[in-house]
């Protein structure tokens, strides 16, 4: 038996002497390899073995708005942090989702397939590679390159072009002409992590995205008349607005009202940005997993600021940049100021960290570090739900560095509880209930697959209800039977081990039960890794001198809250509620006993966020 082998036993003994006591979540041979090894720990915290690798990025690009063409160079100094000898290096070529041939998970329009990422030229350590050899499959590249030791940089030159996608908007491309949102613009290279070694899923337009946290500095060239947003901070303002606008973005950046740094007025006088053919921005940005540009010739902008931690004063600023058309646009500073405000002193309680938001009027619906790419909308509630849920992002995955190719629900289920409990926040009148519906449909059916189930796995409504309703209701339910003091000290707790690295599935369960001081397993467990179905019934009502008893039962095997409605003959009405742990102990039966002096006219149970696929034992009404 080698150590490896002895390791992984001791590591199985020991989950099974904890199950003799609680409830214990099932671990798969790779995952407790990490404990083995001592990356990672059973109580949640990187171990005293983890390691993540880190690339600085330098990246050049020239972008023509009338071709498309996107053109540049990356320079990569690239940090082997693993006890590993590396011999190939894997790259993410994201924009050959529009390669002929590629693997996708959803249609490209004919005009919109190219020949893929162009790579020019490509230098490991001054030494030229043979661009003819590259093993280029779908978005993944791999490089052999000469043994780089544990401890060991590498530095990497790549020249390369591609055409952007002019329709077949998918996360980024030309949104009318005169702006584009451009994200995955460059090569990158892929995680190497203690749990997989390379990640080489391909991406296919469907999953999302999984990179390191890494330094970039962009610098972007693009036609005199265009302004570029970025991720970062602007580094050159001074040499690329004129000076009426370089005082509105440093007076925005310091001021809590909406300031107009572009409007209508600006763009028919011609003089934003400064006089030459080309003007090249510059951006600068530390710590994050990503980095993504916008541009128009035409677009408003609005801003605002705020103090996102008032112990340090520091402040974030929110844009809206957008086209003057879209109307709902002109509210969409509010509610980016809102939702930061809410991020920062509601939920979760944690100083907004990042100096700007910028939320760029597109045509999808997609996060990136400090920028958002929304579609435009119609109506108040959408673009309140859509603003929010995709700012909250910020914080999963980019505050926390998820895994989100392999574990969508561990950032779009965050997004959703976001949503859905800052909506209300914005506008008191909104209820949010996105998801619901298809969880409401799906549940217990062949097509409803345990959350933990690997993204790329999955497919058709459970693709959806796994990444959003699910684990959003998971963590609302959480929330709500620890209590919001409680929960919001555990969620701290994990975010402060993991902030900045890669967390998996288990260092999420184990760092809320450590944070809270309680073992949730068996909720984990029920609602996370578990097939059921959620249904509960009012099964008995009895009623005696001012004395109602109620038996509520659990006719399915998913834990869900009670919230009973008590319907009374003068029209009021009274709320009864227990959290989900009634259910803690495997009951399938809770009762209420109720004291009233009113004659009780009807019984509704179930609330907004209480998944249920039978209603009509939901309802009692007095005879």
């Amino acid at each position: 038996m080698n150590l490896l082998k002895k390791l992984l036993t001791t590591v199985g003994l020991l989950w099974v002497t904890i199950g003799l006591a609680q409830t214990t979540l099932p671990v798969p041979l790779n995952i407790q390899a990490t404990y083995a090894k001592g990356t990672r720990s059973i109580n949640g915290t990187p171990g005293k073995n983890y390691w993540q690798n880190r690339a600085d990025y330098i990246i050049k690009v020239n972008f023509n708005p009338q071709s498309r063409n996107l053109d540049g160079t990356v320079d990569i100094d690239y940090t082997n942090s693993s006890p590993d000898t590396l011999k190939e290096i894997w790259f993410k070529l994201y924009p050959n989702l529009y390669k002929k041939g590629a693997a996708r998970a959803m249609p490209v329009h004919p005009e919109d397939v190219t020949d893929g990422v162009k790579i020019h030229k490509l230098t490991v350590d001054q030494m030229d590679q043979d661009t003819t050899k590259l093993a280029i499959e779908g978005t993944n590249m791999t490089v052999s390159i000469p043994p780089l030791l544990p401890g060991q940089k590498a530095h990497f030159n790549i020249v390369y072009s591609y055409t952007l996608n002019k329709t077949s908007h998918i996360r980024t491309g030309q949104v009318d002409t005169g702006a584009f949102f451009i994200a995955y613009f460059f090569p990158r290279i892929a995680v190497y992590d203690d749990i997989d070694g390379w990640n080489k899923y391909p991406y296919r337009g469907s999953e999302e995205f999984y990179n390191d946290f890494c330094h970039f500095k962009a610098e972007i060239a693009v036609p005199g008349n265009y302004q570029v947003w970025a991720t970062g901070n602007l580094t050159n303002t001074e040499q690329v607005y004129t000076d009426r606008y370089v005082k509105r973005i440093n007076d925005a950046t310091q001021s809590d009202k909406i300031t107009d740094i572009i409007s209508d007025a600006d763009l028919q006088a011609g003089n934003v940005s400064t006089n030459h053919p080309t003007n090249t921005w510059k951006f600068e940005a530390d710590s994050v997993t990503d980095l993504a540009f916008a541009t128009s010739n035409h677009y408003l902008w609005k801003a605002s600021s705020l103090v996102v931690d008032p112990k340090t004063s520091r402040r974030t600023r929110v844009d809206a940049v957008f086209n003057a058309s879209h109307k709902d646009y002109f509210e969409v500073v509010n509610y980016g100021r809102k939702t930061v405000q809410a991020m920062s002193y509601k939920f979760p309680k944690w100083p907004y960290p990042y100096p700007h938001e910028t939320v760029f009027d597109g045509l999808d619906q997609m996060e990136y570090p400090m920028m958002v790419n929304d579609n435009p909308e119609e109506k108040v509630y959408d673009a309140i739900t859509l603003t929010d849920h995709e700012i909250f992002h910020t914080m999963f995955p980019f505050y926390m560095g998820v895994n989100e190719t392999k574990y969508g629900w561990m950032d779009e289920g965050w997004a959703s509880i976001g949503e859905w409990v800052i909506s209300p926040m914005i506008d008191h009148a909104l209820v949010d209930t996105f998801g619901m519906h298809q969880y409401q449909i799906s549940a217990g059916t062949e097509e409803d697959q345990p959350i933990i189930t690997l993204t790329p796995q999955l497919s058709g409504i459970s693709f959806m209800t796994n990444s959003y309703p699910k684990p959003a209701l998971g963590y609302l339910y959480v929330r709500d039977m620890l209590g919001d003091e409680l929960f919001t000290k555990a969620l701290h707790y994990y975010i402060r081990q993991w902030h900045g690295k890669h967390p998996m599935p288990y260092d999420f369960f184990n760092c809320i039960n450590t944070g809270s001081g309680q073992n949730l397993n068996w909720f984990w467990k029920s609602w996370f890794f578990d097939r059921g179905i959620p249904d509960l019934a009012i099964t008995r009502v009895t009623l005696q001198k001012g004395l109602a008893t109620i038996v509520i039962t659990n006719m399915g095997t998913k834990p869900i809250p009670i919230n009973l409605t008590l319907y009374f003959s003068d029209g009021s009405t009274q709320l009864v509620h227990e959290s989900v742990v009634a259910w803690k102990n495997g009951n399938k039966t809770f009762t209420i006993t109720h004291v009233t002096h009113k004659r009780l006219k009807k019984l509704i149970l179930g609330g907004t966020y209480d998944a249920d696929i039978n209603k009509a034992d939901n309802v009692w009404v007095a005879k």
